[in-house]
């Protein structure tokens, strides 16, 4: 029995001191050191090249390093009937917690504003509003969105949330469904974008969403790249319609180097760091997943294909 990895972060001998620590007899292979496919059993993966998945004719169960699953729908060879799973973990969401209340705080607080006058030598004041009097609004109450909401909460902030489906959550005013996503909207200040990656989000951060947020909102997308329209965010910030934006994710990472977004005083840019699994985290999950799938049971954190997520 072996296990294929892959990784964008080059640390094998991290995973595989992790992994041995639950299942010392798996052999553990790095992609694209595959060997004879037929040995293959699991994969523990992110953004697996198109096609070696569905080459693996004995494969028992695919796992993902991260919350996002949708990388893998991308490949059109991914073999749909594999019981997949990904990561929920309270570290994961604590770390996503962390980020979103970070950039929430440096838009409540002007931060965006203050660094520009810095750079132009401006003194000028800008008088917040109490966090109570602050309204934020999450896109996708999941996991990563719900300890984000709770975390914001807790500090006092007017917090509400959006998903698909009701979700009653303490404290958090929870709309849902598309009949609800314009109120949603309009009482927004600070909007965080959470949401799986689907065929019906991709693209959700458009000039039609922006338009319906108060003016001098301000977005921040630690979710998924393809949920933004690059284009519309570069002409709503121009308008002044919203202030600005914390980005965390893109269509091509690393970003280009010629990518407007680098360039505009009203983004702030990260590298795709707002919240990434711990080794040992993950490798304890997918060892329970791989006892579960060979004794026949349904894996921790299942993904349903037809959903997405």
């Amino acid at each position: 029995m072996a296990l294929l990895f892959h990784s964008k972060i080059k640390r094998n001998d991290w995973w595989q001191e992790e992994i041995a620590k639950h299942i010392p007899d798996l052999e553990v292979r790095f992609y694209p050191d595959v060997g004879n496919p037929e040995d293959i059993e699991f994969a523990l993966c992110f953004a697996m090249p198109h096609g070696v998945l569905a080459g693996l004719p004995n494969l028992k169960g695919i796992f993902s390093l991260g919350a996002g699953v949708d990388h893998f729908f991308n490949d059109p060879d991914f073999p749909r009937h594999v019981p997949m799973a990904r990561v929920v973990d309270p570290e994961l969401t604590d770390r996503m917690s962390e980020y979103v209340v970070q950039h929430v705080l440096n838009h409540h607080r002007y931060q965006h504003q203050y660094d520009q006058q810095q750079k132009e030598h401006v003194w000028k004041e800008r008088h917040a509003p109490a966090a109570r009097d602050r309204k934020i609004g999450i896109l996708g109450l999941g996991a990563l969105g719900t300890g984000a909401a709770e975390m914001l909460r807790n500090l006092n902030f007017d917090v509400a949330g959006w998903s698909r489906s009701a979700k009653n959550i303490d404290g958090i005013t929870c709309f849902h469904g598309a009949d609800q996503l314009d109120r949603f909207l309009a009482r927004t200040e600070i909007l965080i974008c959470l949401l799986p990656l689907t065929e019906e989000t991709t693209g959700i951060l458009n000039k039609e969403l922006f338009a319906k947020l108060p003016e001098g909102a301000a977005l921040i997308n630690p979710g998924r790249g393809p949920h933004l329209v690059e284009e519309d965010l570069i002409d709503a910030l121009n308008s002044d319609h919203l202030s600005a934006a914390t980005l965390d994710v893109f269509h091509q990472e690393p970003l280009p180097e010629d990518n407007p977004l680098w360039d505009h005083p009203k983004i702030r840019i990260t590298p795709h760091v707002a919240s990434i699994a711990a080794p040992d985290r993950v490798a304890a999950l997918a060892a329970q997943n791989i006892l579960r799938a060979r004794a026949g049971e349904p894996l921790i954190n299942q993904v349903d294909p037809d959903k997405g997520y």
